[in-house]
């Protein structure tokens, strides 16, 4: 029969904001085990060649994972919010599951026979109750925030802000490869292919305590500076642009009871290198084998105790110190 499972979400909707784009191989082989990859990849591509470069395009080193077509040793690229709809079409294709929009949590707790969450819809206020209850809920997490405290969110937050566009530029005719990382000083980016119709992710590096409209100001100025040949704006697209700030941030556990955290509700991590999207979606598929084995008979709760403390130490010793390197060598 499969387990019940039903999904809530404050939104109306899908979130259609592009977000994060690259699926490293540890997320590439839990896709295909979810059974979602080949969609991924159909309207997706695989990021083949990667390259570190100089800002006046040189390249410094690459990796050619041209050797590995045909396995699932390959980064998958194709932007989130795509992603989240090819997902949820197979969810609705389940008959034990089920979605409930507009869904605000205001409230959580449990007992030792189930966990509960009080929502706020447009027409009521009511409980939902469940053997457990998984926060997937994001960086602002109010699952996290009830069990833990507003404030309680151990880590920092970085110094620089990040400004992640979405981008029509012709950078094959200058030889950029799939992933291209730029190491400078003051202009540290990366350029990305995101689509076979030539729309690329450049997200680059900006001044703190910059407001949104000076972003969008001064990202012209920034683009003839980053992008090669240096364009004016009539010579690319913009599609859109997003500023945000970035933190490394854990979690004091990834289970209170009932209550589970994973991906952003549990940690964060700046985005070069894709270890927060990665370590995401290698959180939920290892969540979804514990949990299976104990409605299966096959293990008692102290597994989840073993995902709580398997995924933390992951985090501090893999995705928190690779993706501070990650970004810190592109202003070396």
């Amino acid at each position: 029969m499969g387990i019940q499972t039903h999904v809530i979400d404050s939104a109306e909707t899908l979130d259609d904001q592009p977000r994060a784009i690259h699926y490293g191989t540890a997320a590439v082989h839990e896709l295909a085990r979810a059974g979602v990859l080949d969609d991924i990849q159909a309207e997706g591509l695989i990021c083949r060649n990667f390259c570190w470069r100089k800002l006046d395009g040189e390249v410094i080193a690459g990796l050619d994972s041209t050797l590995l077509d045909g396995t699932l040793d390959q980064v998958t690229c194709l932007p989130l919010n795509q992603v989240s709809k090819i997902v949820m079409k197979h969810i609705l294709e389940q008959p034990t599951a089920r979605v409930s929009w507009g869904h605000n949590v205001t409230d959580i707790g449990q007992t030792d026979e189930e966990a509960w969450v009080e929502v706020e819809t447009c027409k009521e206020t009511k409980r939902l109750t469940a053997d457990y209850i998984v926060g997937c809920d994001g960086a602002r997490s109010i699952v996290r925030r009830k069990l833990f405290g507003v404030d309680d969110f151990p880590g920092h937050t970085l110094e620089e802000q990040i400004v992640a566009t979405n981008t029509y530029y012709d950078f094959d005719k200058y030889g950029y490869q799939d992933s291209n990382s730029i190491i400078h000083p003051e202009h540290w980016h990366m350029a990305a292919r995101i689509s076979n119709d030539g729309l690329w992710r450049v997200s680059y590096g900006e001044l703190a305590g910059l407001s949104r409209g000076d972003v969008i100001a001064r990202q012209p100025e920034k683009s003839m500076r980053i992008l090669p040949g240096s364009p004016s704006p009539g010579q690319y697209q913009l599609v859109n642009i997003s500023p945000y700030r970035v933190h490394q941030r854990l979690a004091r556990s990834m289970r209170v009871g009932r209550f589970l955290l994973t991906a952003d509700a549990a940690h964060l991590c700046n985005p070069f290198g894709g270890l927060g999207l990665t370590g995401g979606i290698v959180d939920v598929a290892g969540l979804s084998d514990r949990l299976s084995g104990i409605y299966d008979g096959n293990a008692d709760e102290s597994i989840l105790d073993e995902y709580s403390r398997i995924r933390r130490e992951k985090y501090l010793s893999m995705v928190n110190p690779i993706s501070l390197e990650n970004i810190g060598r592109l202003h070396s």
